[in-house]
C-alpha cells in the first residue's frame, strides 16, 4: 500500500517529536505522535517515529509492532536501526545484528548503529568486531560516544563491597544468606526467562524468591543471588565517582527486590 508523502508541516511536527525525545519529554512525544497518526494512520514515516517513542517508553514489543509496515519509509537506515534496537532490547541478538548491518550498509556513518553493533558483537563474544565498531562510533561522534570507562576487576569488586557496607544494618543482615555476584554481561537464558525478555543492558538483577514469598516450612536452600553486570555498569558511567554511585544504587535496588519492596517502600527502607 502506498501513502502520500507527508506535508512540510507534518515533517516539521515529526522533527518536533524527535526534539521532545532528545529532551526526555517522552509523554509529550507520545501525545504528539498519536495526534499525527490519528490524522495519517499507518503512514510508514510516522510508524518510524512511533517506534522511537515506544523504545523510549521501554516498550520494544510495541516498537516492533509499529515498524511492521514501515519498510517503505523515507529513511530505511533508520528503520533497520530501530528494528535492530528493538530486537536487541528483547534479547533477539542475531536478528538485531542482521538489522544493524543492514542499516550500516545504507548509512556507513550512522554512529548510533555502530555503537549498537559494538554491544551486539561484544555480547556474542566478537571482541575485535565490538572494538572496531565502538571506535567507529567514537570517531563519528566523540561527544555522544566517549571511550568506555576502564576499571580493573579488583577495583570494581572493591566498589561493590563498599556499597554493601553502606546499606542500612537491617538490610545488610539479609545479605548473609544471599551472594552478590559480578558477571561481565547477563546470560541470554537469564534475559529470556522473563516475559517480555529483559534488556541485555540491565545493570543488575535479583534472581530468586523475595522474602515476602517465603514460608516457615520452605525447604532449606539458596534463596537466590544478586547479580551485577560489570560491562554494562562501566558503559553507563562517565567516571569512577558516577560508577560508585551507580553500583550503590543498583545494589540497593536489587536488595529491595529481595525484600519484595515497591518504589515507595524502597525509600522507607533507605534504599531509594
Amino acid at each position: 500500500m502506498s501513502y502520500p508523502t507527508l506535508s512540510e508541516h507534518e515533517w516539521d511536527e515529526v522533527e518536533k517529536i524527535w526534539d521532545l525525545l532528545d529532551q526526555g519529554r517522552i509523554e509529550a512525544a507520545r501525545v504528539a505522535v498519536d495526534g499525527l497518526l490519528a490524522r495519517r494512520p499507518g503512514h510508514p514515516d510516522l510508524r518510524i517515529v512511533d517506534a522511537a517513542v515506544a523504545l523510549d517508553e521501554g516498550e520494544p514489543e510495541g516498537a516492533l509492532r509499529s515498524l511492521d509496515g514501515a519498510e517503505t519509509s523515507a529513511d530505511p537506515a533508520l528503520f533497520f536501526h530501530l528494528r535492530s534496537l528493538a530486537r536487541y532490547e528483547m534479547a533477539r541478538i542475531e536478528p538485531a545484528r542482521q538489522d544493524a548491518e543492514r542499516a550500516l550498509a545504507i548509512r556507513p556513518d550512522f554512529a548510533e548503529t555502530h555503537e549498537l553493533l559494538s554491544k551486539i558483537l561484544e555480547y556474542i563474544g566478537d571482541d575485535e568486531g565490538s572494538r572496531r565498531h565502538g571506535d567507529f562510533a567514537r570517531e563519528i561522534d566523540p561527544d555522544l560516544f566517549p571511550p568506555m570507562l576502564e576499571v580493573a576487576d579488583d577495583e570494581f569488586d572493591a566498589l561493590v563491597e563498599k556499597s554493601l557496607g553502606e546499606l542500612p544494618p537491617k538490610v545488610r543482615r539479609h545479605l548473609d544468606e544471599l551472594p552478590v555476584l559480578v558477571e561481565a554481561l547477563p546470560r541470554r537464558e537469564v534475559l529470556t526467562a522473563e516475559s517480555p525478555p529483559l534488556s541485555p543492558d540491565i545493570l543488575g538483577l535479583f534472581i530468586g524468591r523475595h522474602l515476602l514469598d517465603r514460608h516457615h516450612d520452605d525447604v532449606p536452600g539458596s534463596p537466590g543471588a544478586i547479580y551485577l553486570f560489570r560491562r554494562n555498569l562501566l558503559r553507563a558511567c562517565a567516571d569512577r565517582e558516577e560508577l560508585a554511585h551507580e553500583v550503590r544504587v543498583t545494589v540497593q535496588h536489587e536488595v529491595g527486590h529481595l525484600l519484595g519492596l515497591d518504589e515507595d517502600e524502597l525509600d522507607e527502607w533507605g534504599l531509594a
